[in-house]
């Protein structure tokens, strides 16, 4: 073994002893988490959604509601669609608000989409529940920043939720217990390339 190469090793071992270390500092949560995913780059609720195939891959009972996304066909949908027996999917949201064009609808929507999220949270029955997009219904104001918060926090001790969406408001990032934010540096529609089916959505 060259000097080199034994220096390593022992920096790899130095290394070892510190991380086993920390990690003996910390202990088990008692509870689900709080998890926020925000910012203008893409990949939030891919993100997710990745969490929620770990979850899948050690038998957790799961459950998603999407705010926003309504009869737009994407990926994951399909993908639910096939496995309705592993995954609970509520489609709440009735399209961007930009298709609608009709505020009271969407805070009827909005609000309707919240009393579901709040069944799920609260039921016991989830280990992972994702709110998809709600950071832009709450970005819009269609539910009150506060009421939102205080659910979230009332969730099932079992329960983890994952909340996606740019925007996410300030008092929710302070409660979470996770926040990751997104941050674009290229994208391919600046370069004039439309979304691609099974990549963007």
């Amino acid at each position: 073994m060259t000097d080199t190469d034994q220096e390593h090793k022992e920096r790899m071992i130095a290394l070892k002893e510190e991380h086993k270390a920390r990690i003996k500092e910390k202990k088990r949560a008692d509870r689900g988490l709080l998890i926020v995913h925000t910012g203008d780059g893409k990949g939030k609720s891919t993100a997710a959604y990745g969490t929620l195939l770990r979850a899948l891959g050690w038998g957790h009972d799961v459950a998603v509601l999407q705010y926003v996304k309504g009869n737009w066909k994407t990926g994951e949908k399909q993908f639910f669609k096939r496995f309705s027996d592993l995954v609970r999917l509520e489609v709440m949201g009735e399209g961007f608000t930009w298709e609608t064009q009709d505020r009271q609808r969407d805070i009827a929507a909005a609000e309707k989409a919240w009393e579901v999220s709040k069944e799920m949270m609260n039921s016991g029955d989830y280990d992972l529940v994702i709110l998809d997009e709600l950071n832009i219904v709450l970005r819009n104001d269609y539910l009150d920043h506060e009421m939102v918060k205080e659910g979230l926090l009332a969730r099932h001790p079992r329960t983890t939720v994952i909340v996606t969406g740019r925007n996410a408001p300030d008092n929710i990032m302070e409660v979470a217990d996770l926040v990751t934010n997104m941050e674009m540096i290229k994208h391919p529609f600046e370069a004039g390339i439309k979304a691609a089916r099974g990549i963007d959505f």
